[in-house]
């Protein structure tokens, strides 16, 4: 058997996942990553870090985090989150539109691709604080999502690297990779420019790792729609779409939901691409414990229709399409305590007032006579007779409204109020390339291109118009896994 040479476009958790698996079977593995090293790790660097996995109980969790302490163990509810609810919460939030066996492979194989990154050195850690409230002297956990890496973003790009370098994985930075180089026999590598230089970098099979086409603003609006090359960017500007052009133009079929995408709140005045420096805290996902309210005051989604695991990524969108692109999110002294860490950063639009009436003279861009209706007419239709419990979906809700709250409704009554300004952050985009179960990219005939495969966001057909917090990663994991198994598998010479 032929040790083969495996070249992977991308460094971000997809991409190193699959060279640390190529890496596995005996393969000579290059990553060309398009970013300087101090600017490596794709949109993984920006990220939280959450991961959504399926497991039957503690015992499971103890195998991922050993460091779990029994303390910790007496205080939490950890539950269960088996393989058939990531299944459900996966099919019901993409509308069932997700192809079935990928996403029937991402759910199963999800434990045991975590479990096999914390032996490659990844530490995992359970989601406290944002998800889970201790309530009665006990944590919670709610939406399905229980676990993160330690570091966050930046902690799985670390550990991931360090892995690969231990391995003898080659990362070329600022090598960003123009086209693959095709014959009739397949792909053998790929046209990459690196220093104002371009080379031929031939190999036995590419993986393509590089991102969906979120940071190019003409893709945006070619495929979103009008007000997408408006929206900020949440994470790396290298993501222009660079492996998805590369696909296609090798006769990839593309395949998913090309107008959809993952979109948050996100800090209005946040600059266009992301921050290192700040990460994912210019989100702001705590709005189901208040209102949201656009430049005619009035309420326009459901804030408390289900977890913010299963809403965030398709309520920026619903931002982007207010007037003005922006929204306020509104809160009282009885929810600021459960506010996430982002809404404390100093980079963030905020106003307070110890009334309700001094607080919409200060929500710029705001009609305030609207505004202070619209907080009457929520607050006489909170069903205040249910308790409030943000550990669970708690049906206190309001009755009658053109837009009801389902969950989590208090009146807005305690001052000082709180305000923050967002605007829409695009996270990834949903369309991409299509692939079969062994991440091979399958052709315009449904046919497997010999030699290339694909992994992460670039890869369509998994997720449509929404989807649930966490499985992007777990997404990248798995496939990146598959993805360098396969390229990497020596084949009789």
């Amino acid at each position: 058997m032929a040790a083969r040479k495996v070249i992977v476009v991308g460094a971000g958790n997809a991409a190193l996942c699959a060279a640390l698996s190529a890496r596995e079977q005996g393969a000579e593995v290059v990553v060309l990553e398009r970013a300087p090293e101090n600017l490596r790790g794709g949109n993984t660097a920006f990220t939280a870090g959450a991961m959504r996995v399926a497991y039957d109980g503690v015992d499971d969790l103890r195998r991922l985090m050993p460091d779990l302490t029994e303390d910790e163990i007496a205080v939490t509810d950890f539950g269960s989150y088996s393989t058939a609810d990531f299944l459900d919460d996966l099919a019901r939030v993409t509308e069932y539109r997700t192809d079935p066996e990928l996403a029937g492979l991402l759910v199963e194989q999800s434990l045991p691709t975590l479990l096999w990154m914390a032996d490659q050195g990844v530490r995992f850690m359970p989601i406290y604080g944002r998800q889970a409230f201790k309530v009665n002297g006990r944590f919670r956990f709610w939406g399905g999502l229980t676990v993160e890496v330690s570091g966050g973003g930046p902690g799985l790009v670390d550990a991931l690297a360090k892995a690969a370098a231990r391995e003898g994985v080659r990362v070329e930075y600022g090598a960003r990779a123009l086209s693959l180089l095709r014959d009739d026999d397949g792909v053998h590598g790929v046209r990459v420019r690196q220093h104002g230089t371009t080379r031929e970098e031939r190999a036995d099979a590419v993986v393509l790792a590089s991102g969906g086409f979120q940071a190019d603003a003409a893709m945006r609006a070619q495929y979103l729609g009008p007000a997408w090359d408006l929206a900020k960017v949440r994470g790396t500007r290298f993501n222009t779409g660079d492996g998805i052009r590369m696909a296609l133009d090798a006769g990839a079929s593309p395949v998913g939901n090309w107008s959809g995408c993952h979109a948050v709140g996100w800090e209005l005045n946040a600059p266009e691409f992301g921050d290192l420096a700040v990460g994912d805290s210019f989100q702001k996902h705590s709005y189901p414990w208040g209102i949201m309210v656009n430049a005619h005051g009035r309420r326009f989604v459901d804030e408390g229709a289900d977890f913010r695991n299963y809403t965030y990524a398709k309520y920026g969108r619903r931002v982007l399409e207010q007037p003005g692109h922006f929204a306020w999110q509104i809160f009282d002294q009885q929810v600021s305590h459960l506010l996430r860490d982002e809404y404390r950063i100093k980079q963030v639009t905020k106003v307070t007032a110890p009334t309700l009436e001094a607080l919409a003279r200060k929500l710029d861009g705001v009609d305030p006579d609207a505004f202070l209706a619209e907080i009457a007419a929520y607050n006489a239709a909170v069903d205040t007779g249910t308790a409030f419990d943000p550990n669970v979906k708690d049906g206190r809700a309001t009755r009658g409204l053109a837009v009801d709250k389902t969950n989590w409704a208090n009146r807005i009554e305690q001052g000082p109020f709180e305000a923050y300004a967002v605007t829409c952050g695009i996270t990834f985009t949903f369309g991409g390339v299509r692939i079969s179960t062994d991440a091979e990219v399958l052709d315009t005939d449904m046919d497997p291109i010999p030699g290339l495969y694909a992994a992460g966001e670039l890869v369509g057909g998994i997720f449509y118009f929404n989807y649930p917090g966490g499985s992007g990663l777990t997404n990248g994991s798995v496939f990146g896994r598959i993805a360098g198994t396969q390229a990497g598998a020596p084949r009789a010479a």
